[in-house]
């Protein structure tokens, strides 16, 4: 029997602020001004500066002027380099993907519209240090020179594949060039990360770790583990949160992005947390080397949410017109990366519109270049494949008698 005053319950299911055919909406998002966020020392403590996993690091204004305190004031080399490997990471992008167009390829993921956070985190750390990334951050191999025919090997699985075909495409594994081997589970990256990050500090090394994590996956139990470990062992890890608002087709109020930001998870574990404007490569900078410095002082782990938005599908598998407005990517309020970065270094006198198309083009014919070369060693259509008989290496220093039997009955 039903009490009296009481009523009856009801499942709130979170819904995002738009579906298809519905008006873009963000009004509901709170942006901080650029260069209103106080920059901390490296040695505040987790509980001095709470309120910094609420509001939203900025350095980019409208204008396009690098303001406030956390201005990294980079001279034009570095702003050059930042661009060019994000024009870059981008053309090499669209060419894949009109290459699982063409059937090239069975699957591929882009990065449209966080290239920032990548390609600035990949040049405040060094290849001796650890990344365990997601698969949306090609743009760290690319910011550090790893060649590109070879990224297409991998993805094409051909004769030159330098993970012998053993991996979807994308998920590349790059040791000399600070690329932990992406897993397809994801969250376990970050558990990974935090434990090189406790080994590395173990054995009284110099070498931090960086690892990325989608707003969704948050919500699993790999995730908060790993900040547990993090937090108690002091690991020297940046721990970062890429929110660009969609895991696959769900929002990000599924994984609790609704209630309350993603940075300040690590509030209760105790680790200094931030969110910084992901589409500002400037704040990713100055945020991302503030965390570095703070692990190499031994102060241990940090926090960092990237707010950002991704513009195009989930990957080749998934239509966002199905679950999202279509005006949304156009209308997202931090803008462009690239466009910002460009914005930027015209206004300071330090680039021009022609420079900038000179080096689309340029870089479009290096990424042609590299495509030719790599689709001559084979693609998913034709050309020579990795031997079959390569499935059986490279797990024992001498192969087991059982293997060597079994290898003999698939006659390869």
């Amino acid at each position: 029997m039903k009490k009296p005053n009481t009523q009856a319950l009801s499942l709130r299911v979170p819904e995002p602020s738009g579906r298809p055919g519905d008006p873009t909406d963000f009004s509901h998002l709170k942006l901080d001004p650029a260069g209103v966020v106080e920059r901390p020392e490296v040695s505040t403590k987790p509980f001095d500066m709470r309120d910094h996993a609420f509001r939203l690091v900025r350095v980019l204004d409208d204008d396009g002027k690098a303001v406030g305190p956390w201005n990294p004031k980079l001279d034009p080399e570095t702003l050059r380099r930042g661009l060019k490997a994000m024009i870059l990471t981008r053309a090499f992008d669209d060419r894949m993907h009109r290459a699982h167009r063409q059937g090239k390829t069975s699957f591929y993921m882009k990065c449209t519209g966080e290239e920032a956070i990548a390609v600035a985190q990949g040049m405040i750390l060094s290849r001796e240090d650890m990344g365990f990334p997601t698969y949306r951050q090609q743009g760290l191999l690319i910011a550090r020179g790893y060649p590109l025919a070879t990224m297409m090997n991998q993805i094409y699985s051909n004769a030159s594949d330098p993970i012998k075909g053993r991996q979807l495409p994308i998920m590349y594994s790059a040791k000399d060039f600070g690329f932990f081997t992406i897993s397809g589970n994801l969250g376990t990256q970050v558990p990974q990360a935090v434990g090189w990050a406790m080994a590395s500090a173990y054995k009284g090394d110099d070498k931090i770790a960086i690892t990325w994590i989608g707003d969704g996956a948050t919500a699993e139990g790999d995730f908060h583990n790993a900040l547990t470990f993090a937090a108690v062992y002091r690991a020297p890890v940046i721990l970062n949160i890429v929110n660009n608002q969609w895991a696959i087709s769900s929002f990000s109020g599924i994984a609790g992005g609704e209630r309350t930001t993603f940075a300040s998870r690590g509030l209760g574990y105790g680790i200094p947390s931030l969110r910084v404007d992901g589409n500002d490569f400037l704040a990713v900078y100055a945020v991302t080397r503030w965390a570095a410095n703070r692990a190499r002082s031994g102060l241990g782990p940090t926090v960092i949410e990237l707010f950002t938005y991704r513009a195009e599908g989930h990957s080749t598998s998934d239509d966002p017109s199905k679950y999202r407005p279509g005006t949304e990517a156009g209308a997202w309020p931090l803008g462009d990366p690239i466009e910002r970065l460009k914005a930027h270094m015209i206004g300071a006198g330090l680039w021009s519109e022609d420079q900038h198309a000179a080096l689309e083009k340029e870089l479009e014919e290096v990424v042609r270049a590299a495509g030719k070369e790599s689709e001559s060693y084979g693609t998913l259509k034709e050309g020579a494949r990795i031997p079959a008989s390569t499935m059986f290496d490279d797990v024992y220093k001498e192969m087991p008698p059982h293997l060597v039997e079994q290898r003999k009955q698939a006659g390869v």
